[in-house]
Formats: C-alpha cells, sequence, structure tokens
C-alpha cells in the first residue's frame, strides 16, 4: 500500500506512517496540499492533526473540511526533538536552526538559552536536516528526530530539546473514502451555527443531554466569510443510533455538519 506523508523519509509523519501500517510504501510530499491531491486520487495519506505542546496544525483542519478525505484511525506518537548539524559543525558554530513550525514552536526554551540561534522555518523537520547537509552549511542546524540523522547522515548535537517531555503529536490515516472500523468508538465532525445568541449552547446540549462525552472541540475561522467560524468537535461514540441522533439533531440548527470520520479512539 502507498501512503502519501507531508515531509521527506525520516521524519514524525513517516515514522507514525509505519507504525499505523507497517510494510508501506511511503510517498513524501512536500506540501500538504499534495499529499489531499493524492487522497482525491486514492492515496492513503498520514497527517500530523494536533500537538500536546503546540496544538492544531491549523492547515490540515482547513483541508479536512473543503476535501474529500476521511479519518479512517488515529495514532499518538511520542516526539522527541534534537539538534542536529552536519558532521564537522559545532554547537558554538550554529547561528540559524531549521525546522517545521510546530517543531520550533515545541522548543521554544532552546531558543530562550541560546539567543545567537535564529529560527528559520522550513517546510519539514527531516527535510530541514537533508537541506543543511546537501548544501553544506556550516553555522546551520536542525531540529528533527533521530532517525532524520541516521538517514541523512547528520550528528545530533543535542537531545530531547522539546520543551516538555508530554510532547505526542495525534497522527490519522485519511482515505477519499468513508469507512468505519470494526469497534470504532470516536468521531469528528466539523459545524457552522448561525451567529446567535445561544447557538453553540443549544448545539453542545444535543451530545450532553444523550451523556456523550465531547473530548475536543475547538473553533476555526472559515475562509472566505470573515468573522464566522467552523467548530471541530470529536465526541466518543462510533456509528451507532445514539451518536447518528445527535448528529441528525445538530443538523436540525446549523448552517453545515460534516463527518470527518468514525474510528477506533486510540
Amino acid at each position: 500500500m502507498k501512503v502519501a506523508i507531508q515531509g521527506e523519509l525520516g521524519s514524525f509523519s513517516h515514522q507514525a506512517a509505519l507504525r499505523m501500517l507497517p510494510g508501506c510504501s511511503i510517498v513524501p510530499c512536500a506540501r500538504s496540499a499534495e499529499v489531499f491531491d493524492r487522497v482525491a486520487r486514492g492515496t492513503w495519506a498520514v497527517i500530523p492533526l494536533e500537538n500536546t505542546l503546540a496544538g492544531s496544525v491549523a492547515e490540515h483542519f482547513d483541508l479536512l473540511l473543503t476535501q474529500k478525505a476521511f479519518i479512517r484511525s488515529e495514532f499518538r506518537l511520542r516526539i522527541v526533538h534534537n539538534l542536529i548539524a552536519p558532521r564537522g559543525v559545532r554547537l558554538q558554530d550554529v547561528k540559524r536552526v531549521y525546522s517545521h513550525p510546530v517543531a520550533l514552536e515545541q522548543c521554544r526554551n532552546l531558543f530562550r538559552k541560546n539567543k545567537q540561534f535564529e529560527p528559520v522555518p522550513f517546510y519539514d523537520t527531516a527535510g530541514s536536516v537533508k537541506h543543511i547537509v546537501e548544501e553544506k552549511l556550516r553555522d546551520a542546524a536542525a531540529i528533527a528526530s533521530r532517525k532524520a540523522a541516521s538517514v541523512y547522515q547528520a550528528q545530533i548535537l543535542a537531545e530531547g530539546i522539546e520543551d516538555n517531555k508530554q510532547n505526542f503529536t495525534r497522527f490519522v490515516l485519511i482515505h477519499r473514502t468513508r469507512g468505519v472500523a470494526k469497534g470504532a468508538n470516536k468521531t469528528s465532525i466539523a459545524f457552522r451555527l448561525k451567529n446567535q445568541a445561544g447557538a453553540l449552547f443549544k448545539a453542545l446540549s444535543v451530545f450532553a443531554l444523550r451523556d456523550i462525552d465531547l473530548s475536543k472541540i475547538e473553533s476555526r475561522p472559515l475562509q472566505g466569510s470573515p468573522w464566522e467560524y467552523v467548530f471541530y468537535l470529536d465526541f466518543l461514540r462510533g456509528d451507532d443510533q445514539l451518536a447518528r441522533s445527535a448528529v441528525r439533531d445538530l443538523g436540525e440548527m446549523s448552517e453545515m455538519v460534516k463527518i470527518l470520520g468514525i474510528y477506533p479512539a486510540r
């Protein structure tokens, strides 16, 4: 099975994909939009959705809303960041540190303690290691996994540099077709409400009155509609009558409801 990921070999998405689908063939993509384009053509994909330190990956929530893609399973990966440089580069030589913006956010203390480090956003953690090695940068390092250092034959200058050891990223497996796996007990949805007093309270009451446990809720701006928002919500029920009736009642008071996936909670 081919699985698209956003990033290079050695990235955390690569590791998550192999954990979720052992033996799969990885298709690296430079941009998230490219990943979803491949999903539209029938390829499976693994994407990060949220991190315990840096929060949600906003672009992926937006793409799940607008593209034909459904969550089929999830996986939580412990993230250990390392400061990685080309061989021969010393810590005192480093002036620039490349990595994905989310990874940079997870290592704020590194930059507080090392004022000379300039954070440089890059499209991928492993890709940032590949870049500094291929370009033979002698004043740069990258933040990435130990696997990335091995793949691109770089050296680790510092290990475990994430701000907090309780650093996990939630990855999801997506496909263009909707499917409900055996044992599914979690549902992800997106919905939009009219801007009326008490609208959110009434929307959430369809779950509260049925004693359905909500595990996540957040809002995102609706692109193209200033000051309008979409709510993303996870609740801990599968495809049963109680969940279906809650979503049906939510739909009666919402301008839009989209089921993003029904899958086993991990």
